[in-house]
């Protein structure tokens, strides 16, 4: 008996990981997967989530079978990131460009977005071009993940002169630096470092480990719990979506929706003081979940109803 249910509910309704992993047809797909796939205590075939490299089959299995990406990888030691969760995140961005369409999505030709620390995995612009065929500029402050996500890129063809990236040569900034006064975004989405320290980090990747498989163990597996700059900054994502906020200002009209992940709710009320602080036009918080996992993405923009109807019309119309 199967006691697991069929669909992850909790997803955006057009998520196509809403159903549980069909590991046979995945397996067709991307036969390096099978030699982690076994039978789990519930007579359900599934794999070790807490072994980075079955997780990275999984999502190279996924990528293929998807979305087309016949090749990715990403360098020992950096974050594997989950790709139900990842593709959520873009659906609600559709959905937030579409309230501001008329209930349409736009042109895919005309959206333009920025990824703010967009890591050797580079998996939102990835995804974001695979399902809406959006363009991307990604965003990164460590050289070699860079590297990584470009040779991601230059292994996929379809996503030449789609996706290009951009390195942040200063850490203590997000957007300075980045956008240049004639860059235009429709979207910046942002993944923010979460916890305010390494110990921090450390413990929470040992919790995760702990929380998979049952048992303590003295670390977390190398690639399991991501580079440092990934996982923490001084501060936490607080201070990082607050810097974020504050610099945003200074670009308030290149960009219609700048928008963030945040995973710890009590930080919303600070972030929405800072919002208010800043003279945000409108905000918005939209709450995600997967399985037992909530967060939510808060949104903000600088254009009132007039300006976004202009922008509609000169961008999308």
């Amino acid at each position: 008996m199967k006691n697991q249910e069929n669909k992850k509910s909790s997803l955006h309704p057009r998520n196509t990981h809403r159903d549980r992993y069909d590991f046979p047809r995945l397996i067709n797909t991307h036969a390096d997967l099978g030699k982690f796939v076994s039978e789990n205590k519930y007579g359900d075939l599934s794999i070790d989530f807490a072994d980075p490299k079955a997780v990275k089959e999984l999502n190279r299995a996924l990528l293929k079978h998807f979305y087309e990406i016949s090749e990715w990888d990403i360098p020992t030691g950096y974050l594997c990131p989950p790709i139900p969760g990842r593709a959520d995140y873009i659906h609600y961005m559709a959905d937030l460009l579409s309230q501001c369409n008329e209930g349409k999505l736009p042109n895919p030709e005309k959206i333009r977005v920025l990824d703010i620390g967009t890591g050797a995995n580079c998996i939102y612009p990835m995804l974001g071009n695979s399902i809406y065929q959006w363009s991307f500029v990604g965003t990164e402050i460590d050289p070699k993940a860079l590297d990584a996500a470009q040779d991601n890129l230059y292994a996929n063809t379809q996503f030449r002169g789609k996706i290009i990236l951009r390195i942040q040569e200063d850490p203590t900034h997000i957007l300075e630096n980045i956008i240049r006064f004639d860059d235009v975004f429709d979207l910046t989405i942002c993944n923010p470092p979460f916890h305010g320290s390494q110990a921090e980090a450390e413990a929470g990747s040992i919790r995760k480990v702990k929380n998979l498989k049952g048992k303590v163990g003295k670390k977390a597996p190398l690639n399991f719990g991501g580079q440092s700059h990934e996982l923490w900054c001084e501060g936490g994502e607080l201070t990082f979506i607050q810097k974020m906020i504050r610099e945003s200002m200074v670009y308030k009209y290149n960009c219609f929706w700048f928008t963030t992940l945040v995973s710890k709710e009590e930080h919303l009320k600070e972030l929405i003081l800072a919002l208010k602080k800043a003279r945000v036009a409108e905000r918005k918080v939209i709450q995600m979940a997967q399985g037992n996992k909530k967060s939510r993405i808060l949104a903000w923009t600088f254009l009132n109803p007039e300006k976004q109807e202009n922008w509609r019309k000169r961008r999308w119309g």
